[in-house]
């Protein structure tokens, strides 16, 4: 049979108490179990002694006939020395998601793209900054010469 160590909830609702416990690994969370070997109490301080309370020796026993702990069992079972836990690191935990990365993808080009209207836009503004005033030049010029053409027409 499989077993295991792990937490059955026991408590009132937002108050919850847990009972550190041998269970069959198919046995439902709070149902039946083999042994309790200890509690586990949330709502204290994590300084308070009665936080986590355990059976070491019991713990031993069990763990010594192949019972498997929990994730969280096993760091209480590590702090008591019962079993030593091995670290754990998952370095793409933080990492986005692929739908995540395309949004920011798409952001990026936009911005990009904004960014080189925005210059265009400049380029164009001083350009046409620069050419009003050397096209007004001529445009005077011509009127003069406009009106000694209309003055050699009419004479």
């Amino acid at each position: 049979m499989a077993t295991s160590i792990r937490l059955s909830r026991g408590g009132s609702k937002k108050r919850p108490y847990y009972r550190i416990v041998v269970a069959d690994s198919r046995a439902p969370r709070d149902g039946k179990f083999i042994e309790r070997i200890g509690s586990y109490n949330p709502v204290l301080p994590k300084g308070d002694e009665k936080r986590v309370v355990i059976d070491v020796e019991r713990a031993k026993h069990w763990v010594a006939a192949g019972a498997q702990p929990t994730d969280r069992v096993a760091r209480f079972l590590d702090a008591a020395g019962v079993k030593e836990r091995a670290a754990r690191n998952n370095p793409k935990k933080a990492e986005p998601g692929q739908k995540a990365k395309d949004r920011a993808e798409d952001r990026a080009a936009k911005a990009a793209e904004a960014a080189e209207a925005a210059e265009a836009a400049k380029a164009a503004a001083a350009e046409a900054a620069a050419a009003p005033a050397a096209e007004e030049a001529p445009v005077e010029e011509a009127a003069p010469a406009e009106e000694a053409a209309a003055e050699q027409t009419e004479g």
